[in-house]
């Protein structure tokens, strides 16, 4: 599962690298991208350096005040001094702002991992940031996830489509449910985990904004932690969640629960 680094656990990190900055590795080795300081509990790399080590054939360039990374699949700019980045005409909002330090544009690390094709986590006991490359064709996860964050939370606010989003992603890492997200979305024990898919509405187009919570939720966005259940009280009959999982919290007409 991964974890988000705990407050204390940050600050000792910090204490314990130079200026705030954290060793990272790709697939297990050691990745070398010069400096990566931490701002508001974030790691920031260089988008130059991580982009070429992702995606080799990237092209990196600095036009009209902005950085540019264009791969086959894949145009993404960053502006220092926005909490945004732009990929393929979409807009991914970030928790803090791209910098520009020493002639390096810098971004956060898990946002652009995710764009990129490869999963951000922890390791707690030598304290490093690693890299994983996945096998998984990012493409098909948004396309998918975006179908059933839209379908299940059209009517919802920014954070009732990321908490739909997490729940799906949650079940993915659990071992009680498929390891895909097409598999946690289909599958069909108990009749179907979710309405969508019964009556169909998770084949229509997603509106844009289920979309750009789909890449914010695989890019480590979450408003409802490791909830694995949601239901709208007032729209089911079936309350077995309410009655036999432990509640966590409520946004908009959704229910989470452990």
């Amino acid at each position: 599962m991964k974890r988000q680094i705990p407050a204390l656990l940050l600050g000792l990190l910090l204490l314990t690298s130079p200026a705030g900055a954290v060793e990272l590795t790709l697939d297990g080795l050691p990745l070398d991208v010069g400096h990566a300081p931490v701002y508001d509990g974030s790691t920031y790399v260089s988008l130059r350096a991580v982009s070429e080590a992702l995606c080799p054939e990237a092209d990196v360039t600095w036009e009209s005040g902005k950085a540019a990374v264009r791969t086959p699949r894949l145009t993404l700019t960053a502006r220092p001094g926005e909490t945004q980045l732009i990929h393929n005409g979409d807009t991914l909002p970030l928790s803090s702002p791209v910098r520009l330090e020493e002639g390096r544009t810098l971004v956060p690390i898990r946002p652009l991992a995710a764009l990129l094709g490869a999963e951000v986590t922890w390791n707690r006991l030598t304290g490093a940031v690693e890299l994983t490359t996945v096998d998984t064709d990012y493409d098909d996860q948004v396309y998918w996830l975006s179908r059933i964050i839209s379908a299940e939370s059209q009517g919802e606010c920014w954070e009732g489509k990321i908490a739909v989003g997490n729940v799906v992603l949650n079940r993915v890492k659990s071992p009680e449910f498929p390891n895909t997200i097409y598999g946690v979305i289909f599958d069909d024990r108990w009749g179907g985990q979710f309405e969508p898919v019964r009556n169909g509405t998770v084949y229509n187009t997603p509106t844009q904004e289920s979309v750009q919570a789909a890449i914010a939720c695989l890019a480590g966005e979450n408003t409802v932690g490791e909830s694995l259940y949601f239901l709208a009280p007032e729209l089911t009959d079936n309350h077995w969640t309410m009655e036999n999982r432990p509640y966590v919290t409520t946004i908009g007409a959704h229910w989470f629960y452990l």
